[in-house]
């Protein structure tokens, strides 16, 4: 004859229940762990493209002033600005001019033996 639910003892049917409640705890804490780490990924890809974005407006903006910077230099604008600012700057003539010649080298300054390095093949 089967026993009666009343004459359980009360660990059998929290065996069940407790079961029931770990499985929830697990898969609503995945769900969260889920959720919260593809928060994440946006938020990460998100400041991925803003720092891309920047760091493209960072190249244009230098490749512009190192076009200014050429232009800027040439000798004509240079010439220019002398005369705009009235320095009274005139390009040197060649008896200003020092021409320096540099002696040639006799001796070794390296007093080392030449070392050939060979690599081994394969």
């Amino acid at each position: 004859m089967g026993r009666n639910r009343k004459n359980q003892s009360g660990s059998i049917r929290f065996g069940p229940a407790l079961k029931a409640v770990l499985l929830c705890l697990f898969i609503g804490g995945s769900a969260v762990g889920y959720v919260l780490q593809k928060n994440k990924l946006h938020e990460l890809g998100s400041q991925i493209k803003k720092r891309e974005v920047l760091l493209e407006r960072l190249k244009w903006d230098n490749n512009l002033r190192t076009a200014q910077l050429a232009k800027s230099q040439m000798p004509q604008k240079l010439m220019e600005r002398v005369k705009e600012l009235n320095l009274g700057l005139v390009p040197s003539q060649m008896s200003q001019c020092v021409t320096l010649l540099e002696p040639p080298v006799l001796e070794r300054t390296n007093r080392a033996p030449n070392v050939l390095v060979v690599a081994a093949g394969k």
